[in-house]
């Protein structure tokens, strides 16, 4: 007998309908992004905020991909420090460290939010398997 597959859980529903809207059309927008990687973008972003918060993991980092995501819901200020209150007592900070984007942490910090049941869109992290060109992982080597 088969077990029932686990749902995944996303970013995108640790927000409401309506924010997550704003934030991926203010994404879109500002960065220039087809609305599609936008809402791939802030569901990745959501789901990292909440990983460095409910587990303090100040060692991860975003991808260049995903960090954009975080920026937009930084940028909207009073929607940000009222959902990191809600979600874990304190307000999450952005330190950048943009400089340490590598394969492994991006691997690493992809398999803690794994971990927490989330979906995690590889291409998005740099951190698939392999990286076949023409096709582009993200931030990875081959790109």
């Amino acid at each position: 007998m088969l077990d029932a597959p686990v749902a995944l859980r996303h970013g995108r529903d640790l927000v409401s309908p309506a924010l997550f809207e704003r934030l991926a059309a203010f994404c879109a927008d500002e960065y220039g992004l087809e609305r599609v990687v936008a809402d791939g973008v802030m569901d990745q972003a959501i789901a990292f905020v909440y990983i460095i918060g409910s587990q303090k993991a100040h060692d991860l980092a975003p991808s260049e991909r995903v960090d954009p995501g975080w920026h937009t819901f930084m940028l909207h200020t009073q929607d940000y420090a009222n959902w990191c209150q809600e979600q874990f007592g304190f307000f999450v900070h952005h330190a950048p460290n943009s400089k340490i984007r590598t394969r492994p942490l991006m691997v690493s910090t992809t398999g803690r939010i794994k971990a927490a049941g989330f979906d995690v869109d590889e291409r998005l992290w740099g951190a698939a398997a392999d990286c076949n060109q023409p096709a582009c992982c993200a931030d990875g080597p081959c790109c």
